[in-house]
């Protein structure tokens, strides 16, 4: 069984920063790749940025320049630093891990349960 756990959301003026952490929690060997994905109301999930366990990251062209994230694969958690915040990156974001091997089985996929981000004009 793995569990991704998130933290850091919550409400924050326009040009403010919040810093989201997601912890995976299991017999876990390695991940894969880890990540943020985002929901806003009425709007499709999209991805925000991930990580390759190597370090290779790739950020959505709306948040380029703004959002950092970051790994600690010894801790098997991922960050999301996110500066100038925006009322458009108002949403849920969702922790995703790509390809968890554990003792038991590899999970093609993991995602925790959210977190809201709420940037106020």
């Amino acid at each position: 069984q793995v569990q991704l756990v998130e933290s850091g959301g919550g409400l924050v003026q326009a040009g403010g920063s919040l810093r989201l952490s997601c912890a995976a929690y299991g017999s876990i060997f390695e991940i894969n790749a880890m990540g943020w994905y985002r929901q806003a109301p009425g709007k499709q999930r999209e991805l925000v940025a991930d990580i390759t366990s190597g370090g290779t990251t790739n950020y959505a062209d709306s948040v380029k320049g703004r959002f950092t994230i970051s790994r600690d694969n010894a801790k098997n958690t991922v960050y999301l630093q996110m500066t100038n915040l925006k009322p458009e990156d108002t949403a849920v974001y969702y922790c995703h891990a790509n390809s968890v091997a554990t003792v038991i089985k590899t999970y093609p996929e993991r995602w925790g349960q959210g977190t809201l981000v709420t940037v106020s004009s």
